[in-house]
């Protein structure tokens, strides 16, 4: 039987798939052979922070739950290709897909035709991490700038100057900088980068005024003293930024916004292969080397059940449809 989203969110079908094989049956049963060989498909280049994600728990599910565990990075359309090629994979646990909430949560509401179905081609497996996002300005900025108010008054008054960067139109980060916009009545024009850090460059080299993205991508520059961070997007202060007001304490309501990275498997893996996937990525996350390499990049490690991190994608896909229909935003535009 295929374990899709659909069946996870179900107020039964869970409880009752797992408890079919449940702990105690699990427990006594011996551990399976680890398998020859596992890929995980990540959509983003060697080197970025979705490949590093990968390559660490790669090294961690070795030798238990894969003998040899491959990192492959399929590029390309802003993470679709990766996820279109792991749908069509075999669903028997040897081919995982990491992937950020965006191109499963968002892509479906700015793209009127997408090549995979985020509820039916890929089942959900565990939660691998979650951050938080920041807004900062650069030396094109006046020093006396040092909150999203001053920001935001500064570009009314200078609205040949109100713009931001992001690492990628249709991202979080860029539906950050409108939203903060228009709850001052600014039109912050936004300039799509590949990625935050080119963004960051920009910045600091005075072609761009501000630069919206995770806020791991910051830190470095900022304890440079080349940029000011000046709000961040979680419920609570960043521990990566903890002098740092969120946009809500600064008074932009309903300004709170996290994103995760998550493990799936193509959609027809049964509860079995699923159950044992969780497991070793639990443990995987679990591990010191982990959580500290993860915490470098401004990540916070974090495993989930399927059903945790399937009701998750479905609340963000609630909240998003909503507001990329304000917004207006299309990406085949």
């Amino acid at each position: 039987m295929g374990l899709t989203r659909r069946h996870l969110l179900g107020s039964a079908a869970a409880p009752a798939l797992l408890a079919a094989i449940g702990p105690a049956a699990r427990a006594q049963a011996p551990a399976p052979a680890p398998f020859d060989t596992v890929k995980i498909v990540t959509g983003f280049p060697p080197g970025g922070t979705s490949d590093t994600i990968c390559r660490r728990v790669a090294a961690r599910l070795q030798p238990g739950y894969g003998k040899s565990v491959l990192v492959e990075n399929r590029t390309g359309a802003g993470g679709q290709i990766a996820i279109t090629a792991v749908k069509g994979m075999p669903a028997d646990g040897t081919a995982l897909l990491q992937t950020p909430m965006s191109m499963l949560g968002i892509y479906p509401y700015i793209y009127k035709k997408l090549a995979y179905d985020p509820l039916l081609d890929l089942t959900p497996v565990s939660l691998g991490c979650t951050f938080d996002f920041g807004f900062a300005v650069g030396p094109a900025v006046p020093d006396a700038v040092k909150t999203m108010a001053d920001f935001l008054a500064w570009c009314k008054a200078n609205p040949a100057q109100a713009n931001f960067g992001s690492p990628a139109a249709g991202s979080v980060p860029h539906f950050i900088g409108v939203l903060a916009g228009r709850t001052a009545g600014v039109d912050l024009k936004h300039v799509p980068y590949r990625g935050t850090q080119p963004a960051i460059l920009d910045m600091i080299g005075g072609q761009v005024q501000a630069v919206s993205g995770p806020v791991g991508e910051f830190t470095q520059h900022v304890a440079a003293g080349k940029c000011r961070l000046i709000a961040t997007s979680g419920t609570k202060r960043s521990k990566f930024a903890p002098g740092v007001a969120t946009f809500t304490e600064q008074g932009l309501k309903d300004m709170a916004f996290s994103e995760w990275f998550g493990f799936y498997l193509p959609g027809k893996a049964n509860v079995d292969v699923v159950f044992r996937a969780n497991q070793a990525l639990r443990a995987a996350l679990a591990e010191k080397d982990v959580i500290d390499g993860l915490e470098l990049m401004g990540l916070e490690a974090r495993a989930s059940s399927p059903s945790e991190l399937a009701a998750m994608l479905d609340a963000d896909q609630k909240r998003w449809s909503p507001l990329i229909k304000a917004i207006g935003f299309s990406a085949d535009s």
